[in-house]
């Protein structure tokens, strides 16, 4: 049996319609086509999802309604992170309320904490819950890093279970995979690295391509898992060109076009995101040309 939280996990984005409103349809839509395509978890909420422009109750309503979509087939890391750690105990508990499996939480930003202050922020919200937590370092994003020593120090909370890596560092995901425990899960949090993490203990992707490709992203992720690296490198080389053109600017915006192009939802961001570049959306249009995506979309997105 699947450890959880391992293998490829779906940073899901979250769809709009045209006049800005949450659209409940297409969330459980995309839900559905991953779990189908045998994603081994989903992730709403977290910042690939646009948490920062949602309210709490759409928040709490695009969590609901993946957790109705997973009906248990797979589990729900449900985004709850923030630099108001109060209001991150508070959001935690309404994750749990709802049924979410576990907690995706990022590091506090801005506020830039020290590294103590990073463990007490994290061990505040693991004691206010009995859910696991995967701590997310993300410090171009946040302008805070979890050192690996502090990673090893959290380690040690029951319930603070892994971290989704996002640093681009190797030499400190290295680092992580060294300090750790066996059972504590390390997951890549930037495609193009996954299988090099993974090569040096990674358990995994936390993913934006796989809102694209899930299938195939899976493959690679269970590839390299039974360590048959060469089938795990050709799907990635193969994917490479989408994971790159995913961040020609600010994500989620490129895999969102991506994806509207692909037919899988409206094209709809709320502000300060917007919609790329003419010169990115080419980019992307012919990446997803190159990939035979366009024509793969028919079909895939009935309800």
């Amino acid at each position: 049996m699947r450890t959880r939280w391992t293998g490829c996990g779906t940073a899901l984005v979250t769809p709009f319609k045209k006049s800005g409103a949450l659209d409940e349809p297409a969330v459980r839509r995309l839900a559905r086509r991953q779990i189908e395509s045998g994603v081994h978890f989903l992730v709403p909420c977290g910042t690939t999802g646009e948490n920062p422009t949602l309210t709490r109750t759409e928040h709490r309503r695009v969590v609901e309604l993946v957790i109705e979509e997973a009906n248990g087939r797979v589990p729900v890391l449900a985004g709850a992170g923030g630099y108001n750690t109060h209001e991150v105990v508070e959001l935690a508990s309404e994750m749990q309320q709802l049924g979410a499996d576990g907690l995706l939480s990022v590091t506090p930003y801005y506020n830039k904490p020290t590294a103590e202050g990073l463990y007490q922020h994290f061990r505040a919200i693991a004691e206010s819950t009995r859910l696991p937590i995967v701590v997310y370092n993300v410090p171009s994003r946040t302008g805070s890093n979890v050192e690996p020593a502090t990673l090893a120090r959290l380690a040690t909370i029951p319930n603070v279970v892994g971290v989704k890596e996002a640093s681009g560092n190797i030499t400190q995901v290295a680092e992580v995979c060294r300090l750790v425990p066996d059972d504590f899960i390390v997951l890549c949090g930037d495609d193009v690295v996954t299988l090099p993490l993974m090569a040096v203990g990674g358990k995994g992707v936390i993913s934006v391509v796989s809102n694209e490709v899930p299938a195939e992203m899976a493959k690679m992720i269970e590839a390299a898992e039974r360590n048959d690296y060469a089938a795990a490198r050709r799907i990635h080389l193969r994917l490479m060109p989408l994971m790159q053109v995913n961040f020609v600017e600010s994500n989620p915006g490129p895999v969102k076009a991506a994806m509207a192009a692909m037919g899988l939802l409206e094209e709809a961001y709320r502000l300060p995101m917007v919609s790329p570049k003419p010169e990115s959306r080419e980019k992307i249009l012919n990446v997803l040309r190159e990939l035979q995506l366009l024509a793969m979309s028919v079909g895939k997105v009935s309800a």
